[in-house]
């Protein structure tokens, strides 16, 4: 176990421990232990510091443990898995697993506690705090590349769904679903999100990771670098959710739907992918670089495109470097689209 894991367990009870105490119990100086919590704090940890009295946490953290997941994963995906990872800190979970090597054995799973460059679409930074979040990547390779790639990151968000589903005891809260191409909300704030990449030949064998974030309990300090709205699973489920639970079920559901997708494609979850699609036939504005289109959006066709609505016409968006806005009703429209 390592200083920093073992200093955790320590804290873990909710009560005060003085530097020094925590320094004896641990077999390292005091200054040794007021550098770990100066990580941890760092990294989006939560630590009350009284004079007198100690530290302590501000809530208890769940770590992940790694045969606490495979024992709660079913034996069909256990037969699935080559290899699961749990790394205490590490850059990205999907850059780590897109650096194994052809060599070893897929499909392999990595989680960590902490990112400290976790990416989403554009390049853009996850906020990975850590001990709070899940921060998954699963390595998968295809034996040629798939007709169209876009659809394996819709493949996993019905993935996530299904996760939530069990989450809520075989059905979904109201208000949970997806948006094109890649984002999971609840009330309109982002829950989590899907980063899927392939590499490899067109005609060849393919290597695809497939990366997911799913907010569990997100502390209110490290939120303050998220630049829109956001949820956890503690507020959709009104309370603690187990991270270990939480990652069991989510790598379960990601095994079994990558190995459909790998026997029949997308078309298959198609239908069950529109079912959580929260912007269908709602207003949406599609925002290419500087460029905006307006539109309604119908759905997805068989591709992974967003069908848009607009002029009477309809027109097919990749995904690509587009990102999907819903558009803002006036009040006077709403009022009148609602009747009486």
């Amino acid at each position: 176990m390592s200083l920093r894991r073992a200093l955790l367990h320590i804290l873990n009870d909710g009560g005060f421990h003085s530097g020094t105490r925590l320094g004896a119990a641990l077999g390292v100086s005091r200054g040794a232990v007021w550098k770990q919590l100066q990580a941890l704090a760092q990294r989006g940890v939560e630590i009350h510091a009284v004079r007198g009295r100690g530290y302590r946490l501000a809530r208890p953290l769940e770590l992940l443990d790694r045969e606490q997941i495979l024992a709660a994963l079913p034996a069909g995906s256990r037969r699935l898995l080559a290899a699961l990872e749990i790394h205490e800190e590490t850059h990205s979970t999907n850059r780590l697993l897109a650096a194994v090597p052809r060599s070893r054995p897929a499909p392999r799973a990595c989680l960590a506690e902490y990112q400290s460059a976790g990416r989403g679409r554009h390049g853009r930074s996850w906020v990975s705090p850590y001990g709070a979040n899940l921060y998954m990547s699963l390595l998968w390779r295809f034996a040629e590349m798939p007709s169209w790639p876009a659809t394996l990151g819709l493949a996993a968000g019905v993935a996530v769904m299904r996760t939530l589903a069990d989450l809520g005891f075989g059905r979904l809260v109201p208000g949970l679903g997806l948006k094109w191409p890649n984002d999971v909300l609840w009330e309109g704030a982002k829950l989590g999100g899907v980063l899927a990449e392939c590499s490899g030949e067109v005609e060849g064998r393919c290597q695809a990771v497939v990366g997911v974030g799913l907010n569990v309990h997100m502390p209110e300090p490290a939120a303050r670098g998220i630049d829109q709205r956001w949820a956890d699973l503690a507020q959709v489920f009104g309370g603690r959710i187990s991270r270990n639970r939480c990652a069991a079920r989510l790598l379960h559901h990601l095994l079994q739907v990558l190995a459909d997708y790998e026997r029949a494609g997308f078309v298959p979850l198609a239908a069950e992918w529109r079912r959580y699609d929260l912007l269908r036939d709602r207003p949406v504005r599609v925002v290419h670089g500087d460029r905006i289109q307006r539109g309604v959006a119908r759905g997805i066709d068989s591709s992974g495109a967003l069908v848009l609505e607009a002029g009477g016409r309809r027109c097919l968006v990749h995904a690509g470097e587009v990102s999907l806005r819903p558009e803002a009703v006036p009040a006077r429209a709403a009022a009148e689209a609602g009747g009486e």
